[in-house]
């Protein structure tokens, strides 16, 4: 865990790409102690006019060059964890992908760890002690 969707306007080039993926894979190791190795992301371009948003909503002016995370992880971080997450991720963003903070929507969604197999049908953060995990 955590499972990543990433969420843009087609349009970038591959090397863009790999940089939102590995900038977010990067937040999550430094941000929310996610093990560098666990990394699952699922990334879908939508052409214009299929990703639908507000372009103004809260005061925040978006542009064809936004970029929607959404992360399903496990409960158990605080909330100054997932501000200080928002906030790397958007300037990490903004440095390796070319994509404007005010461009960058994260929404978390957490469950717990008897809500994740990783194969095999088994629930393994149940099954496997947690030193496995890493």
């Amino acid at each position: 865990m955590p499972l990543v969707r990433i969420d843009l306007v087609e349009g970038r080039s591959a090397p863009q790409v790999a940089a939102i993926s590995n900038a977010i894979q990067r937040t999550l190791v430094d941000c929310l102690d996610v093990p560098e190795r666990d990394q699952f992301q699922v990334i879908n371009e939508h052409s214009p006019g299929r990703l639908i948003y507000n372009s103004g909503y809260l005061g925040v002016e978006r542009t064809e060059g936004i970029v929607i995370v959404q992360i399903f992880l496990s409960s158990g971080r605080s909330t100054a964890q997932k501000q200080a997450f928002y906030a790397r991720a958007a300037e990490l963003l903004a440095a390796e992908a070319a994509t404007r903070p005010e461009d960058v929507t994260i929404v978390l969604t957490e469950n717990t760890r008897a809500d994740w197999s990783f194969g095999q049908g088994l629930a393994q953060y149940l099954a496997l002690p947690q030193e496995q995990w890493q």
